[in-house]
């Protein structure tokens, strides 16, 4: 596959302008409503899905199904992200109006963060091929603990990154509008938000140590694995929005998402004796969401239209 460097540029001048549009847009703080995240949402979905298909027109269906397959799984990844974030406005109290403001940086630095990785991941392939091994062994040990401890909860005040954060950098209990940084006594200090900011950051690296290796499964295509990665995060704002009063309703996801890891890592593992093609790989990742959603709806269908906020009802097994 080959790609111009000015598809590069092109690609990055799109996020950078379809950021200022989302950040003119929530200029003021206020609470992001559902009819305004699901609209968002769908704005985002149409942007990955179109590149898709640009994709297709460009480099052809398998591309194009590289592409889609690293969008999906990316995107259903990122849903434990949610789960997260959720717990961690919860703790902190953050008000609904800054939570935007936050979620916005924090996936300005995500972006950073997982081109840096997919760079290195991409040289760490050319040079040693081997390490898809490791990185598909890596995600079937990953999936099977998410799926054996699926119901624990984590706990911000045992983070280690938090305890670290408060002993280095001066901090104050008290919220001053959505400014990170105040100055108080003749020096700045950090506001809660600040250090909500920096836990969503770590957080981000974090999942992204799984969620990198598990696109390098379905294409090594460094163009395709960063696009699929950037467009399926824009959208993560929107979809905490949408998501976040209904995460007691999806108690088979993180089961779901635990066979996703273990499948792309058995893909991975089995590269040299048998390429699983790009379709049936997508086919199986939908199937498996697909039924973690549908039961995890029928399981709960009896529950409230929102149930107990999500920092208390989330489960979830990794943390900063």
């Amino acid at each position: 596959m080959v790609v111009p460097l000015w598809a590069w540029a092109a690609v990055l001048g799109v996020i950078l302008v379809m950021l200022a549009v989302d950040l003119f847009a929530h200029r003021r703080a206020h609470v992001v409503g559902v009819r305004e995240a699901a609209a968002w949402s769908a704005v985002w979905v149409a942007l990955g899905l179109g590149f898709g298909a640009i994709v297709w027109w460009a480099w052809g269906a398998e591309f194009a199904g590289q592409y889609f397959a690293g969008y999906v799984i990316e995107k259903s990844l990122a849903v434990d992200n949610v789960f997260v974030f959720a717990i961690i406005f919860g703790y902190f109290a953050v008000p609904r109006e800054y939570q935007h403001r936050v979620l916005f940086y924090g996936v300005l630095g995500a972006l950073v963060f997982r081109a840096a990785f997919i760079a290195a991941g991409s040289v760490l392939i050319a040079s040693f091929a081997w390490i898809l091994y490791v990185f598909g062994a890596f995600l079937v040990a990953t999936g099977v603990k998410m799926a054996v401890h699926r119901n624990e909860t984590i706990d911000p005040d045992r983070s280690v990154v938090l305890k670290l954060f408060r002993k280095l950098i001066p901090t104050t209990d008290e919220y001053h509008g959505q400014r990170f940084l105040v100055r108080r006594a003749g020096r700045w200090v950090a506001t809660p938000l600040l250090t909500v900011l920096v836990l969503v950051e770590v957080t981000d690296i974090v999942f992204a140590v799984d969620s990198i290796p598990a696109i390098f499964a379905v294409t090594q295509q460094p163009f395709l694995v960063f696009t699929s990665n950037a467009f399926a995060i824009l959208g993560l704002r929107a979809m905490y929005f949408l998501l976040a009063d209904l995460m007691h309703r999806f108690v088979y996801l993180k089961l779901g998402l635990a066979l996703v890891l273990v499948w792309v890592g058995v893909k991975m593992l089995l590269l040299d004796l048998y390429k699983i093609p790009t379709g049936l790989s997508l086919a199986v990742v939908a199937v498996l969401l697909a039924v973690a959603v549908t039961a995890s709806w029928i399981r709960t269908r009896t529950a409230p239209a929102t149930g107990a906020p999500a920092a208390e009802a989330a489960p979830v097994s990794r943390t900063p």
